[in-house]
């Protein structure tokens, strides 16, 4: 990062070798170029002596064990864009992380063979390796996504944040530190949280997926504390480094990622204050999901307007407009030639152009990729960026605030924001007997029963509000809606 100020070099002891860095400023680099030999790393979070089945590899066994798993099953009742929708051909979040693996699996095969064949990096056995990293990072991707879409987050952070204006009770115990993760309620940390702590090996490495799938899925590799403080430091040629745009990870999951980040070879930036006392870490994102960011982008942007159209808040012409210079021509003659297959036609053709031109983006900017020192999207990068920019745009005037959107939109706020009321209470009340749950009044024993409340993993005033957060994020559009009129 040649604009940072003058550097001071250092050593540090990673993954079985030295690596020099420099401290700039408040902040301390890993000065090194990432390598495909950590970075495809197939060692399992919290299951050092795995041993890989002979026609099962690991990247497989990591994507079915997210298949089967009662959270992605629950994705089928979440919003993507339409709330409580009931016309069945609108995508809903599990149709959308189906798709958006099958888009990062083809990513992952072109990138993989390019990285083999012409520049000789990997060996050619190791392409579905890549491949397989990808689609596992694309199916999780949107794993911990509350109820309501991104609607749902807002409405989670917005409830914490009138809790803090006056703390009373167990929220009086959580620092000011800890507040900014619930505040700013995160799904890529949920999932983070999900995929490594609360799923099948409770805080033993939950889904214990490979160090490579779990550095693949984590777009924003940095914790809401540490954020704030990175300030010009974090920036690239004057814009904040694209993995800071958001936070990936919470306090207590930091240690966990440190450990992926060191096995896979992430270059580390530690910040520190004015004193030069140690704050906490960010990372540079792994090579690999900016191909899984990629596939997320080429698929809502483009799926986001056949569901328009379905839902009638866009035209027919204007989709067709949309897609047309993105779309990968063909000369096949088509039989049917209605609205509704020639959108569907013109966005498969866009689908492939746009995964043409992500994946000639990334080998473009592959230097600064492996360096750590690209700071956009693929999407952003590519040669269809400013096409892209006029769907998003399109999208936030014409999609985002239609009518029965936005009118549903506030009753999920509403739906949440009383979810977190009735249960808040038995927290409260927990926390009065420190944690002696046998003690619970009948009316809360009743409802732990009703809604099998994970109560147990409620032990500190900050383990419960997640424990909080874990419940409510993980229930379905249509049970938040169930659970909400039950306490009303």
């Amino acid at each position: 990062m040649p604009h940072l100020m003058k550097a001071e070099p250092w050593s540090q002891f990673v993954n079985g070798a030295v690596f020099v860095g420099e401290s700039r400023g408040n902040l301390w680099f890993t000065n090194m170029r990432m390598e495909w030999a950590n970075l495809l790393t197939l060692d399992r979070l919290g299951d050092p002596k795995y041993t890989a089945k002979k026609f099962r590899p690991p990247y497989t066994q990591d994507l079915e064990r997210i298949l089967f798993s009662p959270s992605f099953r629950r994705l089928a009742n979440k919003t993507q864009v339409h709330p409580l929708y009931d016309n069945d051909h609108i995508h809903n979040r599990l149709i959308h992380s189906l798709e958006v693996t099958a888009v990062g699996r083809s990513l992952g095969l072109e990138i993989g063979e390019w990285l083999s064949e012409d520049r000789a990096e990997i060996t050619e056995d190791l392409v579905p390796t890549v491949a397989g990293l990808v689609q596992t990072a694309c199916m999780a991707h949107d794993i911990g996504n509350p109820p309501f879409g991104h609607s749902g987050e807002q409405a989670i952070g917005s409830w914490f944040k009138a809790q803090f204006m006056s703390p009373k009770g167990i929220m009086k115990e959580i620092t000011s530190n800890q507040r900014l993760e619930f505040e700013a309620f995160e799904g890529n940390a949920q999932g983070f949280r999900m995929l490594t702590r609360t799923e099948m090996y409770t805080d033993e490495g939950g889904f214990r997926l490979t160090h490579g799938s779990l550095a693949a899925f984590t777009k924003y590799p940095t914790s809401a504390f540490v954020k704030p403080h990175v300030g010009n430091e974090g920036r690239i040629d004057h814009k904040l480094y694209v993995g800071l745009k958001k936070f990936g990870l919470f306090e207590n999951d930091v240690k966990s990622f440190e450990d992926i980040a060191s096995t896979v070879g992430l270059p580390r930036s530690d910040t520190r204050d004015s004193q030069g006392r140690f704050v906490g870490s960010w990372w540079r994102r792994h090579p690999l999901s900016f191909l899984m960011e990629a596939a997320d982008d080429i698929c809502y942007n483009i799926m986001d307007l056949e569901d328009a159209f379905l839902a009638q808040d866009l035209e027919y012409q204007t989709v067709i407009d949309l897609l047309e210079p993105i779309r990968s021509k063909s000369n096949k003659q088509y039989t049917r030639t209605s609205e509704t297959s020639t959108i569907s036609r013109y966005r498969a053709q866009s689908i492939s152009g746009a995964i043409s031109a992500c994946a000639d983006a990334f080998k473009a900017n592959y230097n600064e990729i492996m360096d750590g020192e690209f700071s956009s999207s693929l999407i952003e990068a590519s040669r269809i960026s400013s096409e892209f920019q006029t769907i998003k745009d399109t999208a936030k005037s014409r999609i985002f605030t239609s009518a029965r959107k936005t009118e549903l939109e506030v009753y999920g706020r509403n739906v949440l924001h009383k979810v977190l009321n009735g249960l808040l209470p038995l927290m409260n009340e927990a926390y009065d007997l420190n944690w002696e749950i046998e003690k619970l009044s009948s009316y809360h024993k009743q409802l732990v029963r009703t809604l099998q409340y994970p109560i147990d993993t409620a032990s500190t005033p900050y383990d419960a509000l997640h424990s909080l957060t874990d419940f409510v994020s993980g229930m379905t559009d249509r049970y938040a809606v169930k659970v909400a009129k039950m306490l009303g």
